[in-house]
């Protein structure tokens, strides 16, 4: 026989009594000695501050979105001198963005626009992604600002500026904006709400997907319908506020924009918009799942309409689930890129995986904290759905990682494969965590309380319930004149429901301590609680991978930009070409230099030596510059003569840098010529 306490002595008022123990009203109190936060609080606030930890951390060095979009390319390039003003000009990119009217703006040297104005024209040919806006005729020498903004394919705003001049460089008093377009508060609000939003998907699917295929009786349990109705209430608030914010977030910047009714229905023309609607429709279904879920399947006792309801639960849940995610799926980087076809239903299984993986990992968290009921089946259950959610997310992540980075180079060398590392080491953690669950899981038993201590438990209560009854007499007896006209008749049934209550809280927390003193239950909450703490860390660094330029596309537009500009020499170019015309004294060398040997004005100077290393004179000289890339050239140039042997030409104009090739003709008597050829990269 076991010994058990003194029941403490009912309170009047319903409120905890000064030993401790559960008050008649039914609500366990705090164990005496015990911090009253200690327990399922203190877990739940130390995940709340984990997570606004990194999430600040994370937001703080991110700044505005990358995007998936880039651009690789202009015409006229970035810095490049032109003779003549162009008719167009045009921008190319490396993935699919969305336009409008004023998304490439041309601005002369005083501010003004130098493009016609109307919506950027789709030059876009194959794979090439190209736009161009035309000019106004008879555009004046100087420098000129090209600035665009447009919406990436896969949701993110991006923007930027460059110049060009025309005949020469001039001063220009352009102000561009200092804060780039996504960024901001706005832009660091949206970010909160795309963090937020994971957290309830994961919190509402992996909640009901644990409740419904590891515990069915939990759906009884006020803590796990409260999980899965938060994270509901969560994911819904999160895609309001983003639906709100996206016109300011990718246009304006001001909070104020939010409510401006012409910017939302632009907003809701666009696939981001289109996919926000789809979730909170999506999202209307998914709360009748929850009260089907939490109200009919709960109340049900047969057996066989059960199974039928488990199915229908599990096919319609699995539908709107898988609608969910595939709102993230159409619209962020999966839609864009190469083999979208299959990129987007294999991010749709990558999204599901980690709800059931992570959703059902804080569900069991919430479960051993605060429910006593859970047994060692149902934890088993949920160790054989992680296990099989794992393989989902190695086998959909590493075709993701292909797909996104591409290369070793951009694996290391890209702020996104940097992400990338940092996300495999924490779920290589995480994983090292789950093992030792795992291991707690194996040792898990629902020991049944002993036969002596159920005697003792049921002596005890007994004992308590008559001391409870006598003195719940006498306290009616000596209430009966407390109030006026109020009996003991009146006042006995109110005392039996109190006393109802005490013995349901007494049984609960009874089973509660039985389990509580469980080394293995207790191992394997706190190895729980290890793992949930490790995925909140890792769920803000995947939402910041959403928003971040894919490696493979950084590095794309790193090599289209640098072979478009090929910037080569970092000072003047110096030539050395022999010639022979074939005649008298017809040999020779040209030595020719283009200082400072960039784009723009130029100095040129040619120098002849004859087959005797002195200083010779020709008839005719000619230069002419070609950058058969970009199809540009033969560009003349006529150097003048200054000495014996050294000719010169002032003002060249190079339009961009590139890999120039320089054709030098020599004559040395009237029928005596040749053409002599080098190519020089000139940055």
């Amino acid at each position: 026989m076991t010994a058990t306490a003194p029941r403490p002595r009912p309170s009047r008022t319903g409120r905890p009594s000064r030993t401790g123990r559960p008050s008649p009203a039914g609500r366990p109190s705090p164990i005496r000695g015990r911090s009253p936060i200690r327990g399922p609080f203190a877990a739940v606030a130390l995940l709340a501050a984990l997570f606004s930890l990194v999430s600040g951390l994370l937001l703080a060095g991110a700044g505005p979105a990358a995007a998936h979009a880039a651009l690789t390319g202009s015409d006229p390039q970035d810095g490049a001198v032109v003779a003549t003003a162009p008719k167009e000009v045009t921008l190319t990119f490396s993935e699919a963005i969305a336009v409008g009217d004023g998304s490439i703006r041309v601005l002369d040297p005083s501010s003004k626009r130098a493009d016609t104005g109307v919506e950027p024209k789709d030059l876009s040919d194959g794979s090439t992604v190209r736009y161009g806006v035309e000019l106004l005729p008879g555009l004046p020498d100087g420098t000129y600002t090209v600035a665009w903004q447009a919406i990436s394919a896969d949701s993110h705003p991006i923007s930027g500026a460059f110049t060009f001049s025309i005949g020469a460089p001039s001063e220009t008093t352009v102000a561009l904006p200092s804060e780039e377009v996504g960024g901001g508060a706005v832009g660091t609000v949206y970010g909160i709400a795309r963090y937020i939003a994971y957290a309830g998907f994961i919190l509402l699917v992996g909640g009901a997907a644990f409740v419904l295929g590891c515990w069915p009786r939990g759906v009884t349990a006020r803590p796990m319908q409260r999980l899965v109705v938060r994270g509901w209430i969560t994911l819904t608030a999160a895609t309001l506020a983003m639906l709100l914010l996206r016109n300011p977030y990718t246009g304006s910047g001001k909070f104020a924009d939010a409510f401006d009714l012409d910017g939302l229905q632009a907003v809701l023309d666009t696939k981001p918009g289109a996919a926000l609607v789809s979730r909170l429709l999506l999202l209307g279904a998914a709360a009748l799942f929850i009260a089907v879920l939490f109200g009919t399947y709960a109340r049900r006792e047969d057996a066989v309409e059960k199974r039928d309801l488990t199915f229908g639960l599990a096919v319609g849940g699995g539908v709107v689930a898988a609608g969910i995610a595939a709102t993230w799926a159409m619209s962020e980087h999966a839609s864009t890129g190469i083999q979208a076809g299959i990129a987007m239903p294999v991010d749709v299984l990558h999204l599901l995986a980690v709800a059931a993986w992570l959703g059902g990992l804080v569900s069991l968290l919430v479960a051993l904290y605060r429910t006593p009921d859970i047994g060692s089946e149902a934890v088993r259950r949920f160790s054989r759905v992680a296990f099989g959610s794992v393989l989902v997310l190695a086998a959909t992540g590493i075709y993701q990682s292909w797909r996104q980075v591409g290369s070793w180079s951009a694996l290391t060398g890209t702020r996104y494969g940097q992400l990338l590392i940092v996300k495999v080491a924490l779920i290589a953690l995480l994983l090292a965590v789950a093992w030792f669950s795992r291991r707690w899981t194996g040792r898990l038993t629902d020991a049944p309380v002993s036969v002596g201590a159920s005697e003792a438990s049921v002596a005890s209560e007994a004992s308590a319930s008559s001391v409870t009854s006598q003195a719940s007499g006498a306290s009616v007896a000596s209430e009966g004149a407390a109030e006026p006209g109020e009996t003991a008749d009146d006042v006995a049934p109110e005392r039996a429901a109190q006393l109802a209550r005490q013995r349901a809280a007494l049984t609960a927390t009874k089973k509660k301590r039985i389990r509580d003193a469980d080394a293995e239950r207790s191992g394997l909450r706190r190895s729980v609680l290890a793992e949930a703490a490790i995925a909140v860390v890792l769920l803000a660094v995947t939402t910041l991978l959403t928003s971040t330029e894919p490696g493979r596309t950084e590095e794309e537009a790193k090599g289209a930009s640098a072979a478009a500009t090929a910037p080569a020499a970092s000072g003047p170019v110096n030539l050395n070409m022999p010639f022979d015309t074939g005649g008298q004294n017809g040999k020779g060398t040209v030595r020719i230099d283009i200082d400072p040997g960039r784009s723009g004005a130029n100095e040129l100077h040619v120098w002849i030596d004859g087959s005797d290393g002195k200083p010779m004179d020709v008839p005719e000289l000619k230069v002419a510059l070609t950058l058969e890339a970009q199809e540009i050239g033969p560009l003349p140039v006529a150097p003048d003569r200054l000495a014996e042997g050294h000719w010169s030409a002032s003002n060249v104009q190079i339009p961009m840098a590139g890999e120039w090739k320089v054709d030098v003709t020599v004559r040395t008597s009237d029928i005596d010529q040749v053409t002599i050829d080098k190519t020089v990269k000139i940055g």
